[in-house]
């Protein structure tokens, strides 16, 4: 019997793209292919890029390199956002064989025909118009929890994302498969699902291929907290305008759905944000938090905020600052704007020394570690829910509460994708929340 070629897989970027990754990884698997881990020796290397941060074009690099460290005869195939903007770019990199872009990427298998090295990588990048079919797609196996892409592109124009020309318009995927997809990820003992997509409240648009649809974000939510044997449905990263009153307040009442919401504000100071063109002031955003607060007082809420945009001044700044530490939000993803070719941003005056960006930064991110301490010291004394991962780290077993406070306790397999009752006794000194078992059968 002949050996089976081994494949592996590094993703950079989003919980999309580790969605997709999976399930390419199935496709790979469905040809005869055997999955192996990155660190190993394969015939075959598919990197799967991001174009949001800047890292992820030096990290592609040094991803190329370490894979062929392993083996120098490799086939390694470049998929994803930052292919489908760069091809060439990618497609230069010493070591790369096949950049496939926006549609390819899930043809993948078709393309590898020989695995003999290419002496230079060979595009297939299709014009970004003609990615309005829609592929569903979902991640399992690496996680207790798996990520269900239900939506994929975006018509917003915000003047500093590329992700519109990475990932086209914006399309969703038909309500009857995302249940399908939800009942076999059930099925499979996952305990958890994280609702995925780039622009998801914007669910339902082009369930046809066109702009007609059916189903609203809200029929997705509802629909979804039907579907049996899953225990826990989480909304990954949802924008402000999209976020309806309804869906908070249905979330509240919900059998599955975690209070806990993920929403970009970008900027806290409304001439920034209409320089970058988001469809949102942020009296709305205020609106949002406050509805949340309301319905659901224990439930966790991150922030996604940018610093340095151009024309970006100490006084707007401090506006995002002081508007942020007033607000009563759980933690902040914090991101330093980075030039992007192809974007009106690129153009605009005012551009922010790269000192003062990462000054920014810093400041920022010390408020998100102030706000989840103050997040997690108000949940000291509170009965949840936590589902433990699967990781032994230094002798403790960590897990999340339904409104994402991280917890530990000493390591015991048997608690692995399992749910328990907790209190949530102390706030250890490495961050994270210690607690006890309620209800254990002496």
């Amino acid at each position: 019997m002949e050996n089976k070629k081994k494949v592996a897989f590094y993703t950079l970027g989003c919980k999309l793209n580790f969605s997709e990754t999976s399930t390419i990884a199935r496709d790979f698997q469905n040809e005869g292919f055997e999955r192996v881990d990155f660190e190993e020796i394969a015939d075959i290397y598919v990197i799967n890029t991001c174009s949001v941060t800047d890292n992820a074009d030096k990290q592609f690099k040094q991803i190329v390199k370490k894979a062929m460290k392993l083996n120098d005869k490799a086939f390694v195939a470049a998929v994803g956002c930052y292919a489908q903007l760069k091809p060439e770019e990618l497609a230069a990199v010493d070591g790369v064989d096949l950049v496939l872009g926006a549609t390819e990427k899930f043809k993948i298998t078709d393309y590898i025909n020989d695995l003999s090295k290419n002496d230079m990588g060979e595009v297939h990048s299709c014009e970004i118009e003609e990615a309005d079919f829609y592929v569903g797609s979902y991640s399992i196996g690496d996680r207790t929890r798996a990520f269900l892409k239900v939506q994929d592109g975006c018509d917003y124009k915000c003047t500093y994302c590329t992700i519109p020309l990475a990932r086209g318009i914006s399309r969703s995927d038909a309500l009857e498969n995302v249940l399908k997809n939800a009942k076999e990820i059930s099925e499979q003992g996952i305990k958890e699902i994280v609702l995925t997509g780039v622009n998801i409240g914007d669910y339902g648009k082009g369930e046809f291929g066109n702009k007609k649809h059916e189903h609203t974000f809200l029929d997705l939510v509802k629909a979804l907290d039907e579907v049996e044997g899953i225990e826990r449905l989480r909304i990954s990263s949802i924008e402000p305008n999209l976020l309806k009153n309804e869906t908070i307040e249905f979330v509240s009442q919900s059998r599955t759905f975690v209070p806990h919401f993920h929403i970009p504000l970008q900027s806290g100071s409304n001439e920034i944000l209409k320089k970058m063109k988001r469809r949102y002031l942020r009296e709305v955003y205020t609106d949002r938090v406050t509805k949340i607060r309301e319905v659901m007082p224990h439930a966790c809420i991150g922030v996604d905020v940018i610093v340095g945009f151009p024309g970006e001044t100490d006084e707007h700044f401090l506006e995002t600052y002081h508007f942020l530490n007033d607000l009563d939000i759980s933690y902040l993803h914090v991101f330093t704007y980075s030039e992007r070719d192809n974007t009106e941003a690129v153009e605009m005056d005012g551009v922010v020394p790269a000192n003062i960006r990462s000054k920014r930064s810093k400041m920022l991110r010390g408020l998100s570690v102030k706000k989840r301490r103050a997040f997690y010291e108000s949940q000291i004394g509170t009965n949840r829910t936590v589902l433990f991962e699967s990781e032994n780290k230094e002798g403790y077993i960590h897990g999340f509460t339904e409104n994402y406070v991280k917890v530990k306790t000493p390591w015991n397999p048997e608690l692995v994708n399992t749910l328990h009752e907790i209190n949530l006794t102390k706030i250890d000194e490495d961050g994270s929340v210690r607690m006890e078992f309620l209800n254990v059968e002496a």
